[in-house]
């Protein structure tokens, strides 16, 4: 029984047909970058998909909703929504061979908009994510030292004590916040760029550009490294941890973890750096653990800037076509300059609103319309031959129900739920205050009334993309243009390129 689905008029001229994609692989093979193996092009997927997410934010996440209770919804919506987007996210970027504005336009030259939000996405995703493994590096370059500057505090200016803001709190508290961060107690105090984060910047976007631009030959072999370090080194501290005290009947001194604020970016840069400075040789581990978060957060990266440059390819917006290395570089070089607002005093109440919104809603609402797009517009009948064209059968009953129904269903109640749930609810955020009469156990401070538009800027403008860029072409269209009738019958080439090519 055939799926019923919306008409497309013009789609068969602007994908190639299987037997196109045939001879185009023949044509391309040698022409084409290519994975050495299927072995790194699974470890390139699997260094994407878990990164510093899983260390840092993950756990933050399910100890603040229910802690193993989390677990049970958590594993629901991974096989019922998370799989099946994966799955049809490859596929069909497999199958019409080009990114995400690529893929969207040619499903329907409307549905541009997905293409062009997963590319904001990604840019704004990028930069704190980036700015994080800045932090890394600075924490890495410091583990190089007996004892570690983090186990212990200053002494005062008059060498006659600890440093009082230090002495309240902690000496890892003391290092994240002060001499790290040098913080400040409000987001909308500057305080100015801290020198020796913008030195750590420039060098995790310099080392992430020089592995971009050698393309597949460097990061194909990057992922040996970067996707399967992160376990060994985990493994290394699962048998160190079994070794311990107290380890075999469960118990921990669980007082001590709540206040050392699991609160996302403290669960590594505090809660561990604590524990590494029980253990002996504390430095090798503490090298270690940085090495390990620096290849997650690498080989994530990785997929983050190709997310953002083969879209901008696709688009062919600048007046030549400029190789895949110089935009690399722009992109680098705009965001670097656009994060240096994390490297001021305030930026790391920025990189927490960065991190609470650039990533939430908008991929919600391209979620959607991607499982919607293919499901009811590229075809699912379509769809499925396709797939069964690349690999040899059909997707079976679970693909297909999860696509056609319930991931739709599931993502449209959790949009709902979360907008409904922001919107009535007090936007507020922790702070770093030694005058707080909380202190050292972070302040909860109400958002200024202007960050509003800051945060309409990172989940409304590339949520609003996916209908903006359909009615813009619309009217560009109906204004500019043929009609529709007349328009369809050019072929691929002519459609829908009268200057850009997304237009």
């Amino acid at each position: 029984m055939r799926f019923p689905k919306l008409p497309n008029p013009g789609l068969d001229d602007r994908i190639p047909s299987h037997k196109e994609l045939e001879r185009m692989e023949k044509e391309e093979a040698g022409d084409r970058p290519k994975w050495d193996n299927k072995t790194q092009y699974m470890l390139t997927c699997v260094g994407f998909c878990v990164g510093l997410g899983n260390v840092w934010r993950f756990p933050y996440l399910c100890q603040s909703h229910g802690g193993g209770a989390f677990m049970i919804p958590f594993l629901i919506l991974l096989v019922l929504e998370g799989i099946p987007l994966l799955h049809l996210e490859f596929a069909i970027g497999q199958r019409l061979r080009s990114g995400s504005v690529g893929v969207w336009g040619s499903v329907n030259p409307y549905l541009t908009g997905i293409g062009i939000a997963s590319m904001l996405v990604s840019f704004l995703v990028g930069m704190y994510y980036n700015t994080i493994m800045a932090w890394i590096m600075w924490y890495l370059f410091n583990s190089f030292q007996d004892p570690l500057p983090w186990s212990q505090c200053p002494l005062n200016a008059n060498k006659t004590g600890l440093v009082s803001e230090c002495a309240r709190s902690s000496s890892v508290d003391y290092f994240w916040y002060r001499e790290t961060l040098n913080t400040s107690t409000a987001i909308d105090l500057s305080g100015g760029l801290q020198w020796w984060m913008v030195l750590a910047l420039v060098s995790a976007w310099t080392l992430l550009y020089v592995c971009c631009i050698r393309g597949i030959e460097t990061t194909g072999k990057a992922v040996y490294i970067t996707s399967t370090l992160p376990y060994l080194v985990l493994t290394i501290f699962l048998i160190r941890g079994l070794t311990l005290k107290g380890s075999l009947d469960g118990t921990c001194d669980l007082q001590q973890f709540l206040s050392q604020g699991v609160e996302g970016t403290g669960l590594a840069f505090i809660v561990f750096t604590e524990a590494i400075t029980k253990m002996p040789v504390s430095p090798l581990w503490s090298i270690l653990f940085f090495i390990m978060l620096f290849c997650l957060g690498l080989s994530t990266m990785f997929g983050n800037i190709e997310g953002v440059v083969v879209p901008l390819q696709d688009l062919n917006i600048f007046p030549k076509r400029w190789p895949k290395e110089v935009l690399t570089g722009v992109t680098c070089i705009v965001c670097f300059t656009v994060a240096l607002i994390f490297t001021q005093r305030s930026g790391n109440y920025w990189l927490a609103l960065f991190d609470g919104f650039a990533g939430s809603i908008p991929l919600l609402v391209i979620a959607f319309c991607e499982m919607v797009s293919v499901v009811y517009i590229y075809g699912i009948d379509r769809f499925n031959a396709d797939i069964e064209f690349m690999i040899g059968h059909k997707p079976n009953l679970f693909w297909q129900v999860t696509w056609r129904f319930v991931s739709p269903v599931i993502m449209l109640v959790i949009f709902i739920f979360y907008f409904v749930t922001q919107v009535s609810g007090e936007l507020t955020y922790l702070v770093w205050d030694q005058d707080a009469e909380e202190f050292p156990t972070l302040a909860d401070r109400q958002y200024p009334d202007w960050i509003y538009f800051i945060i309409f800027i990172l989940a409304g403008i590339p949520s609003l993309a996916v209908p903006g860029v359909a009615i813009f072409k619309f009217i560009y269209n109906r204004c500019c243009q043929k009609d529709d009738g007349e328009l369809h019958k050019h072929t691929k080439k002519k459609l829908f390129r009268p200057k850009f090519a997304f237009l």
